[in-house]
């Protein structure tokens, strides 16, 4: 299993720039305040497609040849990364397939479809997503770009990390720990392979919702468990059942630790967002951010990054966040 590496995400960065947006580093009085820390934000809502899957899925199609790429591009997504695999594939003048949840939110569905991607819904829980994914990919010829499972897409979404800390350096700061979402864990691996290269003594640290906490059970036990089923399904975003293969090789060397942080833990969070930072941010995107105003993270004293990795939030949602 050959494993993403630094110079991986180094090269992702030149090979994406001018296709995705370099995001600010941002930062509030009432955060520090709140946590008693420095806190350095990466608003991934502000990316095209309004998530930081944009990144890798953009990295990995420009890895195909153009044959590879005129055959047209598939994936399977809860909806992300499928936004992501058909904004690239506009982008290149390519067709995209997407495999995604029935139960999706109609939000990113829609969002989706207006790529001008193929949409096909599946059961979560009884179809194999990556199986039918893989079906069609063997019937038509195209490449399937997985949501995590890609060192390419790994390398993608690390550059994330690189901007946010040479965006601290220009600040004169130096981030003592990164707070990274997690579902399969192709975030967080890319911005810890981001982090060795660049700031070594950054401590990257999972944020997952209560229940669906397998990345870092898994860490502590040393190999790969799987949520149990029939948890809250708020963080869709963050669903994976079990942290990924070629992901977990990478996480379990080079991150920290884990956090879990509760649904009133992540509205609240959503609130504090919309309301001082002017944001949108979908509850998977807003994990990081609850464990710092929950107090499940301490910043006490130290510069502390924080991802805040999408936007796309149902209407409804989001009105129960700020209700």
């Amino acid at each position: 299993m050959d494993l993403p590496t630094h110079d991986d995400v180094l090269a992702a960065q030149a090979r994406i720039a001018g296709r995705v947006v370099r995001t600010p580093m941002l930062r509030h009085p009432l955060l520090d305040e709140r946590t008693g820390g420095t806190i350095l934000l990466k608003p991934e809502p502000l990316q095209r497609t309004g998530s930081f899957k944009l990144r890798g899925a953009t990295n990995a199609a420009l890895r195909l040849s153009p044959a590879q790429r005129a055959a047209g591009l598939a994936t399977h997504s809860s909806g992300n990364h499928g936004q992501a695999v058909a904004c690239t594939a506009a982008a290149l003048g390519v067709r995209a397939t997407v495999f995604m949840p029935a139960d999706a939110p109609a939000i990113k569905v829609e969002s989706t479809r207006r790529w001008g991607a193929e949409i096909v819904p599946y059961d979560r829980n009884t179809d194999d997503r990556e199986a039918l994914s893989r079906a069609f990919a063997e019937r038509t010829g195209a490449t399937v770009i997985p949501p995590y499972e890609h060192g390419d897409v790994i390398a993608g979404q690390g550059t994330a990390a690189l901007e946010l800390a040479a965006d601290a350096a220009a600040a004169g700061l130096s981030m003592d720990a990164l707070l990274v979402c997690v579902g399969g864990g192709g975030l967080v691996a890319g911005c810890a392979l981001a982090l060795a290269g660049v700031s070594p003594h950054t401590a990257v640290i999972a944020v997952e919702p209560d229940g669906s906490d397998d990345t870092g059970r898994s860490l502590a036990a040393g190999e790969r468990l799987a949520n149990a089923p029939g948890g809250s399904t708020l963080c869709d975003a963050l669903l994976a059942p079990t942290p990924g293969v070629l992901t977990f090789a990478v996480n379990r060397t080079h991150l920290a630790g884990a956090v879990a942080v509760s649904d009133a833990e992540v509205l609240a969070a959503m609130a504090f967002a919309f309301l001082h930072l002017k944001l949108v941010v979908e509850p998977g995107g807003a994990v990081a951010l609850a464990a710092l105003l929950s107090g499940r993270f301490d910043a006490k004293g130290q510069v502390v990054g924080a991802v805040l990795s999408g936007g796309n939030v149902d209407p409804a949602v989001f009105a129960r966040a700020l209700g």
